[in-house]
């Protein structure tokens, strides 16, 4: 018995590994199972061949840094003063008289029909001790002194009494030390005074010319 059974399995197991290999049988051919070549196939074969189209990538988003560069100023002539367009202010009063705005540092002279026949930009005080309303010139002097002695000014106006000196207007003043002018004509617009309000020469020549002594001077803000 114990023979047989050996017997009946390596028989078995012959049998299993034929049919692994080439089928057999009175009704198989013995080529069953086997590809032809590709030659005697018909049809397309997508698996090889000189037909296969290959598989086709889609290119990701391209990423591209934009690098905007600020636009070139040109360099500011420093002899050149700005130019002032503002429209004179609504309620700064009537009649002949001198505005003067504060936030926007400009200054208007107005004739008796409340025509503006001048406006420019001038630099105010940087401490801002200038209150708004409507004063008068009470003097005028054509060449004067800074009250801390350093500064010698022209075509003063003054309008205002202050806790130190009096407030007015008058041309860019010129250092004792240097004998140069304290500012620029490009500075203008800006505060940059102790106190007073300067202006460029031919800007202060004509106000000087524009007032006299009672002259309202309207000081706003806008």
């Amino acid at each position: 018995m114990r023979v047989t059974v050996l017997s009946c399995s390596l028989a078995v197991t012959a049998g299993v590994f034929a049919l692994a290999g080439t089928a057999t049988g009175p009704d198989v051919p013995a080529s069953a199972g086997v590809l032809p070549p590709l030659s005697e196939r018909d049809g397309d074969d997508a698996s090889r061949g000189t037909d296969r189209v290959p598989g086709t990538k889609t290119a990701g988003p391209v990423m591209v840094k934009v690098v905007v560069e600020p636009p070139v100023e040109a360099p500011v002539d420093p002899n050149v003063k700005p130019v002032a367009d503002a429209a004179l202010p609504a309620g700064s009063g009537t009649g002949h008289r001198v505005v003067f705005d504060i936030t926007q540092q400009q200054v208007w002279l107005v004739d008796a029909d409340d025509a503006v026949v001048r406006t420019y930009f001038v630099s105010g005080s940087r401490y801002d001790q200038l209150p708004t309303g409507t004063f008068d010139v009470f003097s005028k002097s054509r060449d004067t002194v800074s009250w801390h002695g350093t500064e010698t000014m022209e075509y003063m106006v003054r309008f205002f009494r202050g806790e130190n000196s009096n407030i007015g207007f008058h041309d860019l003043p010129v250092s004792t030390a240097t004998g140069a002018e304290v500012q620029t004509l490009s500075q203008l617009g800006l505060p940059l005074s102790d106190g007073c309000i300067r202006q460029d020469l031919e800007d202060a020549v004509a106000l000087w010319e524009h007032t006299e002594v009672g002259t309202p001077v309207v000081v706003v803000r806008t």
